[in-house]
Formats: structure tokens, sequence, C-alpha cells
């Protein structure tokens, strides 16, 4: 239910995380043009092992959103240029070029690669890590994961040249080898430091057992009303509530899901999909709290959002015995933590 296929069919999820093309390198490496800028289709194509034709296809479905990632068709003087500056050797009247974030989008995109799949579900898990990892602001920043590439490049440049190089000129000097061993000593601690650093991170960004699935709020974002009231009926049932109906839109008297709490009592459901940055407020809450209290004399009453509350709106819950599952507990339940309020 919540996995990478959410990336598929949700443009404005694409939009939110496109940015994170470091993932690409991550999974596999991409082989870029000489301006280290740029790909062409067929290695566009060679990275998702898949046919040029593919990419063709999906260009020609999604051309306006690829555009608005760095998908280009250069023709006339604006190739030959490209081609000048590039260093590509090529008689073709037109060639397509991808920047990463249009190789990114790709990988969002397209359904028969398993490198693509590979791509969502990365994408996906740094997306929930983000989100939850706690706050350090002395340490990380959003160049960290453009840091952790310098460092591997460094790191290779250091132990494939620089070092080879020391060596060489340790061999064939006399009056300063005692400096340069010292040098080369400096050199691959260093080397050393950073391999210990990325050897670390990959460790930290590894799975782990007691780590939700990925992108669980990614998931619910991409869903419409309907499926996200099913959504929390399933959570419901889930926890061993009984007759639970989802009535969201027909005669639903002020909430969307009613149904009993494990051991009988009656519990009733306000869903709203709100955006993340907008709020459930203190008039949203009274008005289901009437509902919940006087029209349908609930036990159990729960306000579900896709957002956080308001002060006053949280104030009110708690006054009126409403239980407000925000953004985060909302995360944190479909994840598979039990609701308090059920039990």
């Amino acid at each position: 239910m919540l996995n990478e296929a959410v990336l598929l069919e949700s443009r404005s999820l694409r939009e939110g995380v496109v940015a994170r093309t470091e993932v690409l390198e991550r999974v596999k490496a991409l082989s870029l043009l000489p301006d280290d800028i740029h790909v062409t289709t067929a290695m566009v194509a060679a990275y998702f092992e898949v046919g040029v034709e593919a990419v063709k296809s999906l260009v020609k479905d999604h051309r306006d959103e690829l555009r608005a990632n760095g998908y280009r068709l250069l023709t006339g003087t604006e190739l030959r240029s490209f081609k000048d500056l590039s260093q590509i050797q090529s008689r073709t009247p037109s060639l397509a070029i991808f920047s990463r974030r249009a190789v990114l989008n790709v990988a969002m995109l397209l359904r028969d690669s398993e490198v693509a799949r590979q791509v969502r579900t990365y994408l996906l898990d740094m997306e929930y890590m983000a989100r939850t990892a706690p706050v350090d602001n002395s340490v990380h920043s959003p160049a960290d994961s453009l840091d952790d590439h310098i460092d591997r490049r460094i790191t290779h440049i250091l132990g494939t040249a620089v070092v080879p190089m020391f060596n060489a000129l340790i061999e064939n000097s006399g009056e300063h080898r005692k400096e340069l061993i010292a040098l080369r000593q400096d050199i691959q601690r260093v080397e050393r430091r950073l391999c210990h650093h990325h050897t670390r991170l990959r460790r930290l960004e590894g799975p782990r057992k007691d780590r939700p699935l990925a992108g669980v709020m990614a998931a619910i974002d991409a869903m419409n009303g309907s499926e996200f009231e099913e959504h929390i009926a399933g959570l419901l049932r889930r926890d061993g509530c009984t007759d639970v109906v989802v009535r969201g839109g027909h005669g639903d008297r002020g909430v969307d899901i009613t149904g009993r709490t494990p051991d009988g009592r009656p519990v009733v459901v306000q869903c709203k999909r709100f955006a993340p940055h907008n709020s459930v407020t203190s008039p949203d809450v009274q008005k289901f709290l009437g509902a919940a209290k006087v029209l349908h004399k609930a036990d159990v009453a729960l306000y579900v959002a896709t957002c956080p509350f308001t002060r006053d709106a949280l104030n009110i819950s708690a006054e009126g015995g409403v239980t407000a599952v925000h953004r985060g507990l909302l995360e944190a339940w479909s994840a598979g933590t039990a609701l308090n309020a059920l039990g």
C-alpha cells in the first residue's frame, strides 16, 4: 500500500523531491557527458537498463514536466555550440540532453526498470529520514549530500593519484625525502578518515528492521479524499475496532467514519486532507465536537488531519475530549504504532 509506486501517479509529489539528485549516484553510477552536467538519451537508457525507445516514449508522454527539470532538444546553432563546449563528436541534426534533475524525473516515471524502482524506493526513504531525523544545526545542512559526494571523489583521487605521486617523488628524492614521507602520511590519514566517514554514513542510511515503511506521509499525501478515509478505516480495523463504516459525503452528519473501539465504545472520526503547510483551526474542531458528542454521542472522537493543529485547536480538542491526530501522530499510526485513544 505504501511504496515507491506513489511517485508514478503524483506529479506534485515528484516535484517535491526532484531536487534530491544525489540518490542517482547512490543507487548506480551515472555516466555524464564531458561537460559533467548532462547525459544523452542513450546514456539515460543505459543507466536504467532499458531500450532507447522506452526513454523516447516516456519523453513524448511527459515532455512538459521533463522540460521543467532540465530536458532539452538541441538543434541548429545551439547544438553546434553545445558540441563545441562539450567536445561531442556527432553529426546528428538534433540532440536530446538531460540534466540530473531530468534523469531523476525519468526514474520517477519509468515503470519497467528495476533501477528506476530502486531509485524511487531510495528517494522515499530519504524523504522519510529527512522529516524524522533529529535537528542538529551545528552539523547538518542542505549541502550534506553534496559534501558526501565530494568526499568520495576526493578519497578516490587521493588513493589513485596523489599517494602514488608522492611514492614516486620519495623514491627519487634525497634532500626532501623525510618531509615528503611526512606529507604522504598526512594525506593517507585524511584518506582513511574520509573512508571511515563514508562507511559510517552508509551504515546510518542502510535499512533497519525497526524503521517504518519508506515514504509513509508521501503515500498519504498522494491519496484523494476517499482513499484517505479508507486508509483511516483500515487503521481502525487493524487496531481491533469493529463495525467500521466510512460515511463521508453520504449523510455523514458531521463525521466521516463511525465504529466501535475494541472494548465496544462508540468511535467517530473526522478526516481532513489539508496541505502540510495549513493547520486545523479551533472552529474546525468545534464543529466536529458538536457532531461527535451531541449527534453521535461518541465516547471516542478522532480528528485526523494531514497537517498540524493550531494551539487553540489543540486546547479545544483537549477540553472537549477530542483526540487530535496531527501529521506526526498520523505518520506513526500509519507506520504501525497503536493509537492510545483506542485502547
